[in-house]
């Protein structure tokens, strides 16, 4: 990693550090933004994810059991350095993931479409997602874009008000 790499994935640590929110129990208004973000995409599985060092945790999920997985295994992790929706239509046919573990074995998932939580100071904390254990042709329309992205910004807002 270059050294002006490593400084801005540090400074990002720090920041998602400082939220206190790592390892934190359910909270329902996380809990509430996942399930409209699942119910608006139509998928089984949603997710706020946030990205450590070394793992993605979720602070909120729906449709998977883990709290946590590898970050070798996290598709949030690459979704999280775009400014913008980051759609796979087909994990399985895209070389950055066809070889995760997740997509591999259980759960299987082929589809994935995440925002970056992105805060004021412009720092990415990880992203809402919304996954499928099918591939999706086209990916979401124009209306799961825009509420998945209304959606993120709301997470934003509920851990931004951590650090009051």
């Amino acid at each position: 990693m270059k050294m002006e790499s490593f400084a801005l994935e540090s400074a990002r640590l720090a920041a998602l550090h400082s939220y206190r929110i790592l390892d934190t129990e359910s909270e329902a208004p996380f809990d509430a933004l996942v399930e409209r973000a699942r119910t608006l995409c139509d998928t089984p599985i949603a997710l706020i994810s946030l990205i450590d060092a070394d793992r993605q945790w979720f602070k909120a999920r729906v449709g998977i059991e883990d709290c946590e997985t590898p970050l070798e295994t996290s598709v949030c992790a690459i979704a999280i350095r775009q400014g913008y929706l980051f759609q796979i239509e087909d994990l399985a046919a895209d070389p950055r993931t066809a070889r995760m573990s997740l997509v591999l074995g259980g759960p299987r998932i082929r589809f994935y479409a995440g925002y970056p939580l992105v805060t004021a100071a412009r720092v990415a904390l990880g992203s809402l997602c919304v996954i499928d254990t099918e591939p999706r042709p086209g990916g979401l329309d124009a209306d799961q874009r825009e509420g998945l992205m209304e959606l993120a910004d709301a997470v934003v807002q509920l851990i931004e008000r951590r650090a009051d």
